[in-house]
């Protein structure tokens, strides 16, 4: 078993913050690599990418929404509980060098992943400037860790109710206009990663995206991760999770992760009723 030693509940609930332990991987872990975790015997195989680690203590900090039974078992799991199952450290690590002025821009639970790269890339030696936003603020999440991993951090609200009344791109075209940006990572939902892309080609950044595709084994064996990348197909567990955003086929991920929408809310909803 790996056991929970800490748990925090952000966004009114619907987001959950476990750290875990798990010596060995948090040993190996590096910023943009995920773990595969199981909560039981029957349980569904999730794939999270690690928000921290702390190979002193050995544990590793996951955060994840609930959206569906997997997601609504998770959070039944109290401190002292743990998952069956954490596979990790998996896919390959983001590339950290010191470029200059490189600015990281994450949406919804997307900050928890862009977090420890963020904070890396400022280690480096780095300028970086965070931009991170949510539909409110009552959504937002990782705030402070965020300002403490940033040179500057700006935060956007879609309704206004917090910083910057608007989207994440609105200040991200700003930063393009007005400094010599030499990097872009991008990571949230897949609409805001398609958008910040199509805005940095614009500008000819290099920009980097984390994949989030339908995921089975996280060694390559099925093929269900598969993303076109450059007119190529990719597997984002073991080729990815990172790739150029301007290569990346938006529209053909976004189809693929509807594919069993239907049956994900039938099952979340069989959940629901039988554990009210």
């Amino acid at each position: 078993m790996f056991k929970i030693v800490k748990r925090e509940e952000m966004a009114g609930g619907t987001v959950i913050l476990n750290e875990i332990e798990a010596p060995l991987i948090a040993g190996k872990a590096k910023p943009g690599q995920f773990v595969i975790i199981k909560a039981n015997e029957t349980g569904e195989r999730i794939p999270l990418t690690m928000a921290d680690t702390d190979p002193k203590k050995g544990t590793i900090t996951v955060i994840y929404m609930v959206v569906g039974k997997s997601t609504a078992l998770f959070k039944t799991l109290k401190v002292g509980e743990g998952y069956q199952d954490v596979i990790g450290p998996l896919g390959k690590p983001t590339h950290i060098e010191k470029l200059g002025t490189v600015v990281c821009v994450g949406g919804g639970t997307g900050v928890a992943v862009l977090h420890p790269i963020t904070r890396a890339l400022k280690e480096a030696g780095n300028h970086v400037i965070g931009i991170i936003g949510a539909r409110n603020k009552g959504l937002l999440i990782l705030e402070e860790q965020m300002k403490a991993a940033s040179s500057e951090l700006h935060v956007c609200t879609d309704d206004g109710s917090y910083g910057h009344h608007g989207f994440v791109t609105e200040v991200l075209k700003k930063m393009l206009e007005t400094k010599d940006v030499k990097l872009v990572v991008g990571i949230g939902p897949v609409p805001m990663m398609k958008f910040v892309s199509k805005m940095t080609k614009e500008f000819n950044v290099r920009t980097l995206v984390s994949l989030n595709p339908i995921m089975i084994d996280g060694t390559g064996m099925c093929g269900g991760c598969r993303v076109s990348v450059g007119g190529q197909t990719k597997f984002a567990c073991v080729d990815g999770p990172e790739f150029d955003g301007h290569q990346v086929d938006f529209d053909g991920l976004m189809q693929r992760l509807q594919a069993y929408c239907p049956e994900e809310k039938n099952c979340y909803e069989s959940y629901c009723k039988l554990n009210k």
